[in-house]
């Protein structure tokens, strides 16, 4: 098992309650990057009967975290923001892929582009993080 599969699986996923609850799916991890994959159930609906804003949000900030945090130092958001380009429904299969765009020693900036079962887009994140000296293992 890699460094990136240790720190996501063993040491985030496990303990992280609310992708459990989201029913994220880890399809890939590496050094500065991650998939993941859920559908959306109709308790993540909204008033208009389509998928909540912070449903897409979600899904691409655990993306964005375990990609952050897979180099093995303990990484953590100092600023997000998303464009959603699309609607979700209800069944939908979202799928987030995170991309490291660039890093120094204490911070990194992240791209993370949100697709549904089509691949069609439906959301663009962008995430910037503090890398502490503290390591996972």
């Amino acid at each position: 098992m890699s460094l990136a599969d240790k720190i996501t699986r063993e040491k985030m996923y496990a303990n992280d309650k609310f992708s459990q609850w989201l029913g994220i799916e880890i399809l890939e991890t590496g050094l500065g990057k991650s998939k993941l994959r859920m559908t959306v159930r109709k308790e993540m609906t909204n008033g208009m009967g389509i998928a909540h804003g912070g449903i897409s949000y979600s899904l691409a900030d655990s993306c964005f975290a375990f990609a952050s945090n897979s180099h093995g130092r303990i990484a953590v958001s100092i600023e997000t923001s998303i464009s959603h380009t699309a609607k979700v429904n209800v069944g939908d299969v979202l799928t987030a892929e995170a991309t490291q765009l660039s890093s120094s020693y204490k911070t990194a900036i992240y791209s993370i582009e949100v697709t549904n079962q089509d691949n069609r887009v439906i959301g663009l994140f962008k995430g910037t993080v503090y890398i502490s000296s503290k390591e996972w293992v």
